[in-house]
């Protein structure tokens, strides 16, 4: 130890240094150039500064704007740390409604996905006898298709092959139409697949920029995501007179309208919908495929919510099937891709990040660019994919999951059936809100009338109304939602999701 001291270099007195320094300033850093910052470094620019900034930042991310985790969320984050200080409040806990979060309100995991997962997660629960065998077996079969029989090894970036072979059997059962694991890309989330699609549309500068066809209201990844990119957003508002129908003369404004200032060249449709909760009619579908044809239209279709329909009446259609079900010339050059997820549905698992898209008639130079995107992200989380092959291939009648598995998925939609039902009641019995009915998805889209005192004081902080609203709503009660003018909205109106 004495001999490594001696090896550190001497240090002189604060007074020494400096003399030690020709022309040194007093007070300055020594090797500072004489007028610098303290701990600057010198260069051609002078005083060396942070690269980032706000001055510096990029300006699509400035652009980027996503309502569900806003400002509100964060009061809410800031009202919970203060409950868990002590801090009084009309409230004891703050409920989290602004995001489709289902387990984190309360619901349950299905227990045959969670056992197939934790077997790939722990293989020594395989030899644990009260786990079931079909659950062991599924498993057994995921693990086979892991580099190493190991989930935290990378897969293929496309996905586990097994897992798209298992989704592409699900489609053909849904759908009664060939499917091929080879159009099908498992992704972080349906979100995930949705950006990487999107930026495989976008280009463009001035009237040549790719216009994006989006419902009004929609979800804010849509913006969000296009805003990033540089695309222009060309909002088609949905009818909510009418139920939040999309109708055709609302695409055909929204067409019109772009061509002034960018070439519309994608057509985004959320069936179920989210936030409006509507569920489209196979009319509907069909004029939506129409239009894109007619207009020649890329037609991204979100169906994460297909298993969340309540309404009676109301059927979930496959944009996929609909489509092949019109034939030529239709299920042969409209180009699709659609997209699901297993945050939503019966399953509820969002913290997995499982999902993914299906592409049909896409150009085959076109599909291998996209596989090439994929790739420079690895590959989607494995355990999140293990989860997807459980779920496109669950229990089936006979084996020993069979009956838990149907009971829980049972359930567990029965009871969003009847908390949308309840929902809409009970909205329509508070004044000053009107709520059209939920048929489906995870979420109510009420409009309200607020008095023109609420609009003044709305203005005076500078709030939209609904924002004024939600922020009002949050402080006296703790319930955290969001405000419609985060989604879109037709002008003069004002709503919450």
């Amino acid at each position: 130890m004495r001999a490594l001291r001696r090896l550190r270099p001497r240090r002189l007195p604060a007074g020494r240094a400096m003399a030690a320094v020709p022309g040194a300033v007093p007070g300055a850093v020594p090797g500072s150039v004489p007028g610098s910052v303290p701990g600057s470094v010198p260069g051609a620019g002078g005083v060396r500064g942070p690269v980032l900034t706000p001055d510096t930042l990029s300006p699509a991310v400035r652009r980027v704007q996503y309502a569900v985790r806003g400002p509100i969320v964060t009061r809410a984050l800031q009202l919970e740390r203060e409950l868990r200080q002590g801090v009084p409040k009309p409230f004891t806990e703050v409920i989290k409604a602004n995001v489709g979060d289902a387990q984190a309100m309360g619901q349950r995991p299905i227990t045959f996905l969670r056992q197939v997962t934790a077997l790939c997660l722990y293989p020594e629960l395989l030899e644990d006898p009260n786990i079931p065998e079909d659950a062991k077996g599924r498993a057994r079969w995921l693990l086979a298709a892991c580099e190493g029989q190991s989930a935290g090894s990378y897969s293929a970036s496309p996905g586990l092959d097994p897992v798209r072979q298992a989704v592409a059997r699900f489609l053909q059962r849904r759908d009664g139409v060939p499917s091929d694991p080879g159009d099908i890309f498992l992704a972080t989330g349906a979100s995930d697949a949705i950006v990487s699609i999107l930026k495989l549309l976008v280009g463009g500068e001035g009237r040549g920029r790719t216009g994006v066809l989006v419902p009004i209201p929609q979800y804010p990844l849509y913006s969000a995501t296009i805003a990033e990119l540089g695309a222009a957003q060309l909002g088609y508002e949905l009818a909510e007179e009418r139920g939040w129908a999309l109708e055709r003369g609302a695409l055909r404004q929204a067409v019109t309208e772009g061509r002034g200032h960018c070439t519309p060249r994608v057509l985004c449709v959320i069936n179920p919908g989210n936030p409006t909760g509507q569920v489209q009619t196979r009319e509907c579908i069909e004029d939506v495929i129409k239009f894109a044809y007619e207009e020649q239209l890329f037609l991204m279709a979100d169906e994460v919510y297909q298993d969340n329909v309540y309404a009676e009446g109301s059927t979930f259609h496959s944009f996929k099937k609909v489509l092949f079900e019109m034939g030529p010339p239709y299920s042969e050059v409209v180009e699709l891709a659609s997209f699901h997820s297993v945050s939503k549905g019966f399953m509820g698992e969002c913290g997995f990040r499982s999902g993914f898209v299906e592409v049909v008639n896409m150009d085959p130079e076109v599909k291998q660019q996209l596989a090439k995107l994929v790739s420079v992200r690895l590959c989607p989380p494995v355990p999140g994919q293990i989860l997807l092959g459980a779920l496109m291939d669950p229990p089936q009648p006979g084996e020993p999951s069979y009956e838990r598995f149907m009971a829980e998925k049972r359930a567990v939609l029965g009871a969003l059936a009847h908390k949308a039902q309840l929902t809409e009641q009970i909205l329509n019995r508070t004044p000053g809100i009107h709520c059209n009915p939920v048929q489906g998805a995870m979420y109510a889209f009420p409009r309200i009338h607020l008095p023109p005192r609420a609009i003044a004081a709305a203005q005076e902080q500078g709030h939209p109304p609904d924002m004024f609203f939600c922020l009002r709503l949050l402080e006296a009660t703790g319930i955290c939602l969001v405000p419609g003018s985060g989604f879109g909205q037709r002008q003069g109106t004002a709503h919450f999701r």
